[in-house]
C-alpha cells in the first residue's frame, strides 16, 4: 500500500489551451480537483509554492479552503520556501489552516528552488545575517518554524493585558496539536537528507536532485532515502517518519492522452547544471500504456522505498481531464504494483 497524492504547480497564463487563464482560475481549480480527488480515492493534495510568477503562491488560504470542503485528504505543499518567511506568523496561519483541516495539513517546506527574480527574499523585507547564506537562512527559518510547532511558551506576558493572561509564558496561537509531526523537508542532496533525518522531519524528495554518483535518478533517489532512514533511526527518534517521491506518471488509455503525453513515452533522465557550475540530474517522465507502464514502474527503486507517491499534474488542462488522469493511474496501474 501506498498514499497516493497529486502535485500541482498551479499555473495560469492567457494561452488558448489553458483552462487556468487567471490566478482566479487556477485557485477555485485547485479547490475543485482536491474534493474530486479525495471522492476518486487520491490521499493527497499538494501545492508547490512559487513567488514572482504566474503561479500559486501563498498557500494557507488555499489550504485552508481545501481543508473546509474536504473531509478526508492530505493537503500539503511542496515546497514553502523558507527564505520568505516569518516563522512565527507561518505557525499561526499554519495552525489555523490544520485546525480547520481536522489535522489534515502535511507541511513541505526547504530552502526552496532556483528563483524568478535576483534574491527575491530581499523584497520581502529579509537579509542575511553576518557570513550567512541563503542556504543557511532557510534552513535556520525552517528549524525555527518546526520549534515553533512544540506549541512552549517563550513570550513575557504583559502584567497589563487587555485580556486576562495565564501566569506562564506565553505561546502562539492557535497551536494545532500534532502537527509538528507532518512537517516534511524538500531534500535535493543526501547531505540535506541525512540532515532532515538527523532533525527528525518527513522526507520529500522530488524529481530534481544533484548528480551525487553518475547512476540513474531513481537509483540516486533510492539511494538518498536510505541515507535519510538511517540517519534518523541513528538520531535517535521514535517515530515512523514518512518519505514522499514525486513523478510525472501518465496511463495512455485514450487517445486524448495520446495526444497529450504519446510523444514522451521514450523519456529518459536528463543532466543539467542548476545555479552556477551544480550538476544536477532530472527524473525521466512516465507515459505508456498501462501494461508498459506497469513494467517500468517496477523497476524504479526510490518508488519502492517510499510510502507516498505524489502525481505531478498538468493543471492548465482542467478539473475533468485531471481527475481522469488520477483516476486512470488508481484503476489501471496502482493496484498491479501493490499500491492498493
Amino acid at each position: 500500500m501506498k498514499k497516493i497524492g497529486f502535485l500541482s504547480f498551479g499555473h495560469w497564463g492567457n494561452h488558448p489551451s489553458y483552462d487556468t487563464k487567471t490566478a482566479g482560475d487556477t485557485l477555485l481549480q485547485s479547490i475543485d480537483l482536491a474534493v474530486a480527488a479525495e471522492e476518486i480515492g487520491i490521499d493527497g493534495a499538494y501545492f508547490r509554492v512559487h513567488h514572482f510568477a504566474n503561479q500559486l503562491a501563498s498557500p494557507f488560504p488555499l489550504l485552508a479552503a481545501i481543508g473546509a470542503k474536504t473531509k478526508k485528504i492530505e493537503i500539503g505543499t511542496g515546497v514553502i520556501d523558507m527564505r520568505y518567511e516569518n516563522p512565527l506568523y507561518m505557525v499561526e496561519d499554519a495552525g489555523a489552516a490544520d485546525l480547520i483541516s481536522g489535522g489534515r495539513l502535511q507541511l513541505g517546506i526547504s530552502r526552496g528552488s532556483p528563483e524568478q527574480v535576483i534574491d527575491g527574499w530581499r523584497y520581502f523585507g529579509y537579509d542575511l545575517e553576518d557570513g550567512q547564506s541563503d542556504v543557511d537562512m532557510g534552513r535556520r527559518k525552517g528549524l525555527e518554524f518546526f520549534d515553533l510547532l512544540r506549541g512552549e511558551g517563550f513570550a513575557q506576558p504583559n502584567p497589563n493585558p487587555m485580556f486576562p493572561n495565564p501566569p506562564e509564558l506565553l505561546r502562539i496561537e492557535p497551536h494545532s496539536e500534532g502537527l509538528r509531526d507532518r512537517i516534511w523537508w524538500g531534500s535535493a542532496s543526501d547531505a540535506t537528507a541525512v540532515w532532515a533525518g538527523e532533525t527528525g522531519m518527513n522526507l520529500q524528495s522530488s524529481t530534481l536532485k544533484f548528480d551525487e554518483s553518475g547512476k540513474p535518478f531513481h537509483i540516486q533517489q533510492a539511494e538518498q532515502i536510505r541515507l535519510y532512514k538511517e540517519a534518523y533511526k541513528k538520531a535517535g527518534h521514535t517515530r515512523s517518519p514518512r518519505v514522499s517521491v514525486s513523478r510525472s506518471i501518465f496511463a495512455i488509455v485514450n487517445d486524448q492522452d495520446r495526444y497529450y503525453f504519446g510523444h514522451e513515452a521514450d523519456r529518459t533522465d536528463k543532466v543539467g547544471v542548476l545555479e552556477g557550475n551544480q550538476r544536477a540530474i532530472f527524473g525521466r517522465s512516465y507515459a505508456a500504456e498501462p501494461e508498459q507502464l506497469i513494467k517500468e514502474l517496477a523497476q524504479d527503486e526510490a518508488i519502492q522505498e517510499a510510502d507516498t507517491l505524489l502525481l505531478t499534474i498538468p493543471n492548465t488542462l482542467g478539473v475533468d481531464y485531471n481527475v481522469h488522469v488520477l483516476e486512470s493511474i488508481l484503476k489501471y496501474v496502482a493496484p498491479e504494483l501493490g499500491w492498493r
